[in-house]
This record gives structure tokens, C-alpha cells and sequence, in this order.
């Protein structure tokens, strides 16, 4: 027959001091919508194709064949996107042009290597 023993640990004292969180809750909401836009492959073959237009744009009417999608399904990966700050949207008569943001990628790059 073996004997069992139960330790109770003393409530008062604790095994480590918890951490502080290394970003506010307002600076992990913001991470998080950019990294959920971009969740999406289709919204990343977006911005690939974004960064590697001339001068750095892309017309809508240029980025829908590419994807293969809907000009109207295409926008609305591109309102996401815009939404969430990673691209900026000019008007240029019936047509939209977008361009990256650039510091928007340099700060989910650094939100990576934070972690």
C-alpha cells in the first residue's frame, strides 16, 4: 500500500510575475484587421501585382484578368484592403487606380518580428 500526499500551493505566492502585453489593445486591434486583410490569397496576389505595376499602381481594369475574377469581386478585395490601410485608392476618370501604402507593410513586417 503507497501512501499519497497532496501539496496545496500557497494562494500568496505565485511561480512567475505575469508579463506585460508588448502592444496596447487599440495597437493589437490594428494589427489584426491588416493581418485579416491580407488573409485572403487573393487579396495577397493583389498587392503582389500592386507592387509590381509601374510605378508602383495598378488600375482595377488591369488587376481582374490576373486573379481571374469579377471586376465587381475584385473591388470589393480592394475596399477591404483600402479599409484597412494597406492601399490607397485614386479616381482617374471611370477608372481606379491603387497604389501600396508602404508604411502600413513596414508596420506588419515590424508586428511580425515584435512577436
Amino acid at each position: 500500500m503507497t501512501a499519497t500526499t497532496t501539496i496545496v500551493a500557497d494562494a500568496s505566492e505565485t511561480c512567475c510575475t505575469p508579463a506585460e502585453p508588448a502592444v496596447t489593445a487599440d495597437e493589437a486591434a490594428r494589427i489584426a484587421r491588416t493581418f485579416k486583410a491580407m488573409a485572403d490569397p487573393t487579396r495577397v496576389r493583389l498587392l503582389s501585382l500592386i507592387a509590381a505595376g509601374e510605378q508602383g499602381e495598378a488600375c482595377i481594369c488591369d488587376l481582374t484578368d490576373p486573379v481571374g475574377l469579377s471586376q465587381g469581386t475584385v473591388s470589393h478585395h480592394m475596399r477591404i484592403l483600402t479599409e484597412a490601410g494597406l492601399v490607397e485608392r485614386e479616381q482617374r476618370g471611370k477608372w481606379a487606380f491603387y497604389s501600396l501604402v508602404r508604411p502600413a507593410l513596414d508596420a506588419a513586417a515590424s508586428a511580425l518580428r515584435a512577436f
